[in-house]
């Protein structure tokens, strides 16, 4: 199997595969496989019989860490055809690619076959720090009830002194301003010392999200921004993860201004999910404070990812 490294540039190849992808994970979004690549971590691509991107029927994908001490893994493979694999094509899969693992295995992957069945071949390890938060469009677009009341007073005193005075304004990210969503972030994690660790998750994120909005034309992500007195004070990135649910990979606010953020989250519901039934806002990543604020708005679900760990007997 001919593994290599896929870049943004590769996007129109693969887009085929991901048509029909059935999986709730973010990290199924093509989009965001794409940009989560950096000098620690890097997405290969093969595709089953050694055919070409564009005469394939199922693309494997691999990470590569540049950590000797981090394992390389797979994900679920990804078919032009939406085909599902059984736990026994999965370990002849790995092991004819030289892998030990597949990681990021949502939950109804394993129930659609069996613990059982997938116990004949593998340890199933859930990895909880990649549980991804679902909500209901509806949920988040309205915030209606109990649940939404504290946020919805925020609203309010945001829109009272911001929004109604013309002072907040939301427009689309486009090539053109995104240099501007760019100086933000840097601002936004200098404050959070998001570059301490160049290997740790909020380094990666960063990086992640620079790529981002360097291809926001070019890899089906979209975007809004929010400007407060003409500046960039919050900006969200999304995009199709299934045919009723989208992906928020990116969404960062300023904390300072009161209600801000749940202004925007809520906008980002109206304006970048119109249509889709469900959005994923990805993990907490293991975050004790973004666990907090994406338990308090109330998620429909959560989609336990797992790692397939082939058995050695």
């Amino acid at each position: 199997m001919n593994f290599k490294q896929i870049r943004p540039q590769d996007y129109k190849s693969l887009k085929r595969y991901f048509k029909n992808q059935p999986h709730s994970l973010c990290t199924y979004s093509l989009s965001s496989i794409l940009v989560w690549s950096n000098e620690q971590h890097k997405p290969h691509g093969a595709v089953v019989g050694d055919k070409t991107w564009e005469d394939g029927e199922t693309l494997i994908i691999s990470v590569e860490f540049s950590d000797p001490e981090k394992e390389n893994q797979l994900i679920l493979p990804i078919s032009s055809a939406a085909q599902t694999h059984s736990p026994k094509e999965l370990s002849r899969l790995a092991e004819t690619a030289g892998f030990k693992k597949i990681s990021f295995v949502p939950e109804d992957h394993i129930k659609k076959f069996g613990t059982s069945s997938f116990e004949a071949f593998f340890e199933i390890v859930e990895d909880k720090k990649y549980d991804d938060y679902v909500y209901l469009q509806e949920d988040l677009a309205h915030l209606k009830g109990k649940n939404g009341a504290k946020k919805r007073n925020l609203i309010k005193q945001f829109e009272k002194k911001y929004a109604s005075k013309n002072r907040a304004v939301i427009e689309p990210i486009t090539p053109e301003n995104a240099a501007e969503c760019l100086d933000f972030l840097n601002v936004w994690c200098k404050q959070r010392d998001c570059d301490a660790d160049p290997q740790e998750d909020m380094a990666c994120e960063k990086e992640a999200c620079e790529k981002a909005l360097a291809h926001i034309d070019t890899l089906a992500f979209r975007g809004i921004l929010l400007r407060v007195d003409g500046l960039v004070s919050a900006f969200g990135i999304a995009s199709t993860l299934t045919d009723d649910m989208g992906a928020l990979h990116f969404e960062k606010a300023l904390t300072s201004i009161k209600g801000l953020y749940q202004y925007f989250d809520r906008e980002c519901a109206r304006r970048l999910f119109k249509g889709l039934k469900y959005i994923n806002k990805e993990s907490d990543m293991g975050i004790e404070g973004l666990a907090k604020a994406k338990k308090s708005y109330h998620p429909i679900m959560m989609v336990k990812s797992y790692d397939l760990i082939l058995n050695t007997t």
